[in-house]
């Protein structure tokens, strides 16, 4: 085999088991960094002894096989860390006593629970919210520090140092590898599904850059919430994060022109939205209401999606209900952000001066002080009020404050069209 071929089946190999490898490698060693050091050494051993040998049949439990031996090399090895060598060489001792027995069935038994684990560990209270992200996409994405780095916009040493930081504090504060039950559990998802709406997010309307969208994260973020739904199957807030992503990644076409530049939800051709993510969006939701908890934050926002979603039209969109809806969200889950949707509903069901009264009670809220788009509602709502050149004004503050080029150009445009 070509050098080249091997090396490419090497990364396409990585990017599908390097979560399962890491996963289980963290349930026996209880250390994620320690996990990953192993499961890179494996990587090595894979492009020094694939492009001579071949690709093997089960690339994954070779993977996994070779992680194992190098794992208790090192446990024999570190005669200082005698209880995890101990651990460790007991548990890889007997599954390496297992002559015949395939090793990729062995790990799949476990591969739910490890990976779920992993999640949670990614996401340990101790851990800041950049650190989760980063180490989510790092240790279940596969992702390298670098695309990270390119991916959020911040210098490559910014990441690594989150990334060491981050392994450090967990071996600090001994995180158990493990699945939280019942209360923990409930206590700490969210913890979970923010960094998979967080990663979502950044790639469905990026803060800052060139480009509005970055795909990549949007993908990785699905593929995340579509694990974590599965994998928490009586959690409706799992299914309600998965239904939002779903339908909002439907619109992924329709959101941008030729030229990559934003295209606003009303004025969006429908009929671009890919129907497969919708009708996925919309079971997902079903799951997430017919479970005996009421809907949390993300299923009232999922819900929210649905109702545009539904709308052949943009004039077919039933604001009455999501009024209704972003005013359930708002009692259960206050914010100013989510006031501020809650004015748009309300500015298109009961016409813009409701929304605009609604949308000065907020205007003075220290979070939405440089937040975009305020002044970017308001605009909208001016502009509709025939009041253009106060419109001009606010859409013209709204593009000052904004990082992202794309974003910026739009506003702008707005502001030269009302004159």
């Amino acid at each position: 085999m070509a050098a080249s071929d091997a090396r490419a089946a090497v990364e396409t190999v990585w990017r599908i088991e390097s979560a399962r490898l890491i996963a289980g490698l963290a349930r026996m060693v209880r250390d994620v960094g320690v996990a990953e050091d192993l499961a890179q050494d494996a990587l090595l051993a894979a492009l020094e002894r694939w492009p001579r040998d071949g690709v093997p049949d089960n690339p994954g439990a070779w993977l996994m096989a070779t992680a194992k031996n190098r794992a208790i090399d090192l446990a024999r090895r570190a005669q200082t860390y005698e209880r995890k060598r101990e651990e460790v060489a007991h548990e890889l001792g007997i599954l390496m006593a297992m002559d015949g027995v395939d090793l990729a069935a062995a790990v799949d038994d476990q591969i739910g629970d490890d990976l779920l684990a992993l999640m949670f560990t990614c996401c340990h209270p101790s851990l800041s919210t950049e650190a989760r992200v980063a180490l989510t996409l790092r240790l279940l994405g596969g992702l390298t520090t670098a695309e990270i780095a390119h991916a959020f916009l911040v210098g490559e040493p910014t990441v690594a140092q989150r990334l060491t930081r981050a392994k450090r504090t967990l071996r600090e504060a001994r995180a158990d590898f493990e699945v939280p039950a019942g209360a923990a559990l409930r206590a700490r998802l969210p913890d979970v599904l923010e960094v998979v709406y967080l990663v979502f997010n950044e790639g469905y309307a990026a803060s800052s850059g060139e480009r509005w969208v970055r795909g990549e994260l949007c993908q990785e973020a699905l593929r995340l919430g579509r694990i974590l739904a599965e994998l928490a199957p009586s959690e409706p807030e799992a299914h309600g994060l998965i239904a939002l992503l779903e339908i909002q990644a439907s619109r992924f076409d329709a959101r941008r022109g030729p030229e990559g530049e934003p295209i606003l939800l009303l004025d969006q051709n429908r009929l671009r939205w890919d129907p497969l993510l919708i009708a996925r969006g919309l079971t997902a939701l079903k799951r997430a209401e017919d479970l005996p908890a009421p809907l949390g934050p993300y299923g009232l926002q999922a819900a929210i999606a649905a109702c545009h979603a539904r709308a052949i039209q943009a004039e077919d969109t039933d604001w009455m209900r999501i009024a209704a809806l972003y005013e359930a969200l708002a009692a259960l889950s206050p914010s100013p952000v989510v006031e501020l949707n809650r004015a748009v509903a309300v500015g298109m069901a009961f016409g813009p001066e409701t929304g605009l009264a609604l949308l000065e009670r907020i205007a003075t809220e220290p979070a939405l002080r440089d937040y975009h788009l305020l002044p970017s509602v308001r605009g909208d709502l001016l502009a509709r009020l025939g009041r253009g050149a106060e419109a001009a004004a606010e859409f013209r503050r709204a593009a000052e404050l904004t990082d992202n080029t794309a974003e910026r150009t739009l506003l702008l445009r707005r502001a030269v069209d009302l004159g």
